[in-house]
């Protein structure tokens, strides 16, 4: 792998940080970076664990205020969708 000589600025608690993990890993400072940016960008699309309790919360609110339906006033509903797809749509607006 060709690999890029980069120059970055830190503050001193992460430069310390860095040298204590390659020292507790016994690696290079070069190799600590690159698995913490390989691993740091596997989970940039995954919620945080405060965005995923605030999110679970926010289902909890709304799932009570669903309407409940019956199977035939459902089934009854997509079958009039399906119908107005193949007519090219609802003539007027839904309710």
């Amino acid at each position: 792998m060709a690999t890029t000589k980069v120059t970055f600025t830190l503050d001193s608690q992460t430069v310390g940080l860095l040298n204590d993990a390659a020292r507790r890993l016994a690696r290079p400072k070069s190799a600590v970076v690159r698995d913490a940016i390989q691993d740091f960008h596997c989970r940039i699309d995954r919620l945080s664990e405060s965005e995923r309790v605030r999110l679970l919360a926010a289902f909890d609110d709304l799932v009570p205020k669903i309407e409940q339906r019956n199977t035939e006033e459902v089934d009854r509903e997509i079958r009039e969708i399906r119908d107005a797809r193949v007519r090219g749509g609802r003539r007027t607006p839904a309710e």
